[in-house]
């Protein structure tokens, strides 16, 4: 049996977890399906597999817009959920992945302060 791997850009998952490793707070670790897994306040933002795939976390309506834009396409497996993937073929989508990390990091730091805003009288 022929066992066929996925294609990506080499070093993509480590380029990913170096830039990501610098943002204030975020933790990185193991995913439970394999590869790397990036958390913020407890909160998964995505997970990366290898170095040919990002899954990422948004909501269903910044899905919406991600996927209309073309910047990546719904979950492989779960597409009715916010999360989507994105293939990393070439140099570029690494790049994308980081931007795509970053604007769920941004999500998820806005709905953190947002719960700790004071209740205006």
């Amino acid at each position: 049996m022929v066992s066929i791997k996925p294609k990506g850009v080499p070093g993509a998952s480590r380029k990913i977890l170096e830039t990501l490793s610098q943002w204030n707070q975020l933790q990185s670790g193991p995913h439970r399906f394999g590869g790397i897994e990036y958390r913020l306040f407890k909160v998964e933002l995505g997970h990366t597999h290898g170095d040919h795939q990002a899954d990422i976390r948004f909501t269903r309506a910044k899905r919406e817009e991600l996927v209309r834009e073309g910047l990546a396409r719904p979950h492989h497996i779960h597409p009715e959920t916010g999360w989507v993937t994105l293939y990393i073929r070439r140099e570029e989508d690494v790049a994308r992945a980081i931007l795509l990390f970053r604007l769920a990091y941004e999500e998820v730091e806005k709905r953190k302060k947002a719960r700790k805003a004071p209740e205006k009288p």
